[in-house]
């Protein structure tokens, strides 16, 4: 790399993308980033080194425009790292689960990150750059009542390993990042996505599913709330983004590097029973 750096970061605004903002500024790294709003973006004005652009990563021609205008600022440079951060939430039983929310968490989780991805491809081939997806360790390990959220990062695996073989003719490098529980705003927007589940349920499904889903949601708040700060997340994620040589995929956060760990030595049923250790339930 020369001593001008790039990297665009989907999802920039918030959470996790915003500390991987302000850290990678703190590198010498010109940041360009996307937020789902003007009032988003407004929380990083007037950080230097720091570019957010209001884009929708469903739509496939505004994330082009967008990347379009980072090419123009890059120049022949090009871009030195993407990282594809973006992402939503839809807990609950997928019996009951509108399909339109499934639909909407794949087309934001999966689809936009290809839709990014692809629009870059040219400016990180012309850097010999490199792609971070932010996974997380469900994709490995699919929690029940995260069902959705696990497929979607289920998916984010396979589409790492993909591009990986894909573009490694071109010097552009993939890494997957399995994330843990992080202290990166999650907790709260969990904590709210869950009780609007709750909320929306029939009798009928509050009957087979409302005691089942409060201890889960219970058990995930703890779980998320005991997670890896936001700082040592991105500094977890920035050492992906810039190792040498590039792994493949690593987890983020000492609970995933141990729920990896099992799911690469133990069976189906000793991980479906600590599934249940974690977060219910419990055979009646």
């Amino acid at each position: 790399m020369s001593e001008l750096r790039t990297v665009a970061i989907t999802g920039a605004a918030s959470g996790l993308g915003r500390e991987l903002a302000l850290q990678f500024t703190g590198l010498g790294y010109t940041v360009y980033g996307t937020a789902i709003s003007a009032e988003e973006a407004a929380g990083l004005a007037g950080e230097q080194g720091i570019v957010l652009s209001v884009v929708d990563i469903t739509d496939d021609a505004a994330v082009r425009t967008w990347a379009a205008e980072v090419g123009r600022a890059v120049g022949d440079h090009g871009l030195d790292i993407l990282v594809n951060n973006a992402g939503i939430l839809t807990p609950g039983p997928l019996e009951a689960l509108p399909i339109d929310e499934v639909r909407r968490e794949f087309d934001v989780n999966v689809l936009g990150t290809i839709s990014a991805t692809n629009a870059f491809l040219p400016l990180l081939r012309a850097a010999h750059g490199r792609i971070v997806l932010i996974g997380a360790m469900t994709g490995r390990f699919p929690l029940q009542f995260n069902g959705p959220s696990s497929a979607t990062k289920a998916a984010l695996e396979a589409i790492a390993d993909v591009y990986r073989n894909e573009l490694r003719p071109f010097g552009v490098d993939v890494v997957i990042a399995q994330a843990g529980n992080m202290l990166t705003g999650g907790p709260a927007k969990t904590a709210a996505a869950l009780e609007r589940v709750a909320s929306a349920f029939t009798p009928e499904q509050a009957n087979l599913y409302g005691e089942s889903f409060t201890a889960f949601a219970d058990a995930l708040n703890s779980m998320q709330s005991s997670g890896l700060p936001a700082v040592d997340a991105a500094e977890w994620v920035i050492r992906l983004a810039t190792e040498q040589p590039a792994p493949s995929r690593a987890p983020v956060g000492h609970d995933a590097e141990d729920i990896l760990r099992r799911v690469a030595t133990e069976s189906d049923a000793q991980l479906d029973a600590l599934r249940t250790e974690l977060l219910g339930p419990r055979a009646s």
